[in-house]
């Protein structure tokens, strides 16, 4: 995991600064496994808080509760969510997106919207927002 200092806090204002972000954590990740992670942004796109979950080389449980919690005790006001495709094919799954538009329909009722969902595979990387999934 990165760490950044307090009195200059990350910010993930656009999809370059989420793309290079989560390059990152992806690159010191198995690529083998699939994994999500979850940054939770404040009104001006500074990150509050970033959560990694773990699955395995078929997918992973898309935990739905956890990051809901998470959203309600950071005061989140957004989410930028990342996950890597082992197979290769950065498309958005159809169980990719069923679980984002859940996860959106909950974080709705904290005032929290999903800013991005970001699926990578390799060197490709395909945004939920820029494909008018979100």
């Amino acid at each position: 995991m990165r760490y950044q200092r307090a009195e200059n806090p990350l910010r993930l204002d656009g999809l370059e600064a989420a793309r290079s972000f989560f390059a990152g954590c992806f690159a010191d990740a198995d690529p083998a496994r699939e994994s999500l992670w979850v940054a939770h942004v404040d009104d001006q796109a500074r990150c509050l808080h970033i959560s990694q979950h773990g699955g395995d080389e078929s997918g992973i449980t898309f935990p739905l509760r956890t990051i809901i919690a998470d959203a309600a005790a950071h005061g989140s006001a957004g989410l930028v969510l990342a996950h890597n495709h082992p197979s290769g094919d950065a498309t958005p799954s159809a169980e990719d997106c069923r679980a984002t538009r859940r996860l959106a329909s909950a974080a709705e009722a904290l005032d929290c919207a999903i800013i991005d969902h970001l699926v990578f595979a390799g060197s490709a990387c395909t945004s939920f927002r820029s494909a008018g999934l979100l």
